[in-house]
């Protein structure tokens, strides 16, 4: 698939960051990837998982839809809350705008979360990334984790994605913070 082949430089520059900053309680890194493990299995204990994708991608949706494994090793986990339009695919490079709400893993307890940050909440609080056009900042900003539902999914789409950190932003690569981001993908308006 087109948006998975720039995962290996993106893998890398986890890597380089991981060697710059320290880590976590000093904690090695084998150590924070069980700890993310940990949080993952946590919070999808709590959920329905489906371990493959649809063949004909008709996902099941709804606030109590489940969660789809996106990847072989975990990475990705997504939750169609609104499947949108029907055929309104998005092209490689297209400008697309997106909101979100992202929990961090760590605080779900209990069935909730204790935290949670993005831009949903804020007037003119816009984000935007050129699909899977990772030779741009803009693109590779968010990490590759919050353009792949549109891999499956119209533009107009809204999901819940649990992304682990190599899939993440960059500072949760280099922190290894799994995160359930809420979010809805959109067109700019002309």
């Amino acid at each position: 698939m087109k948006l998975f082949r720039h995962i290996g430089p993106l893998a890398l520059m986890a890597t380089m960051a991981l060697g710059i900053t320290s880590c976590d309680d000093n904690k090695t890194y084998a150590e924070l990837l069980t700890d993310e493990n940990k949080y993952v299995n946590a919070f999808l204990a709590d959920q329905h998982v489906i371990n493959s994708i649809p063949a004909d991608t008709n996902f099941i949706t709804g606030p109590d839809a489940p969660y789809y494994r996106l990847d072989e090793d975990g990475n990705l986990y997504m939750q169609v809350v609104e499947p949108g339009t029907p055929g309104d695919t998005v092209a490689y490079n297209e400008l697309i705008y997106f909101r979100y709400t992202r929990y961090p893993l760590v605080t779900y307890s209990n069935g909730e979360f204790t935290a949670s940050e993005g831009n949903d909440a804020v007037l003119n609080g816009n984000f935007s990334f050129r699909y899977a056009n990772f030779d741009i900042a803009s693109s590779y900003n968010f990490g590759v984790g919050i353009q792949t539902p549109l891999a499956y999914l119209p533009i107009d789409a809204v999901v819940n994605i649990v992304i682990k950190s190599q899939y993440g932003f960059p500072t949760e690569m280099s922190n290894v913070q799994p995160y359930l981001f809420s979010i809805r993908y959109y067109r700019p308006k002309i």
